[in-house]
């Protein structure tokens, strides 16, 4: 019996890059849909979208990495995670280019997180896979909002 252990991670796609996060944070997956805006958020920050009754901050996640905006196509998605922040769980909707699918990682096949040739934020990084069609990152869902941005969003989303 090996000791490598597995996680499993929905990927997406912004642009041409492939990123993942673990299956366990992942709440659901919807359809794009326009957002309720909030006035003097974060330029991110495009405001709550309706989950069930529930208002969830939603974050153009092309612009909290540092790519530009693009206008949401027909595979656009709202990927909608449990961020753990400080004391408590965060929900929040990230508006992905595109959901690929779930994958399985072996804990052997992630690499550590490069420092150089890569455009977004490598804190953000948990680790990198290397696959046939190219790099997957895995993304560090809980260091890409500070404490003082999920202070900002979570009374956003609680007030909805």
């Amino acid at each position: 019996m090996s000791d490598v252990q597995e996680i499993q991670a929905v990927t997406f796609g912004l642009g041409a890059e492939t990123f993942a996060v673990p299956v366990t944070l992942v709440r659901e997956i919807l359809d794009y849909r326009e957002t309720f805006r909030i006035p003097n958020g974060p330029d991110y920050l495009l405001g709550l979208t309706d989950m069930r009754g529930e208002g969830v901050a939603t974050v153009d996640f092309r612009l909290r990495l540092g790519m530009p905006h693009v206008d949401p196509t027909p595979g656009t998605r709202i990927l909608v995670v449990d961020v753990p922040v400080a004391d408590r769980v965060l929900v929040l909707g990230l508006v992905v280019d595109r959901v690929l699918e779930v994958s399985t990682f072996r804990s052997d096949q992630i690499g550590a997180a490069p420092d150089i040739g890569v455009r977004w934020p490598s804190e953000y990084i948990a680790g990198v896979v290397k696959r046939a069609e190219g790099f997957v990152v895995l993304v560090d869902v809980a260091r890409i909002f500070s404490a003082e941005e999920a202070a900002l969003l979570h009374p956003i989303a609680s007030a909805a």
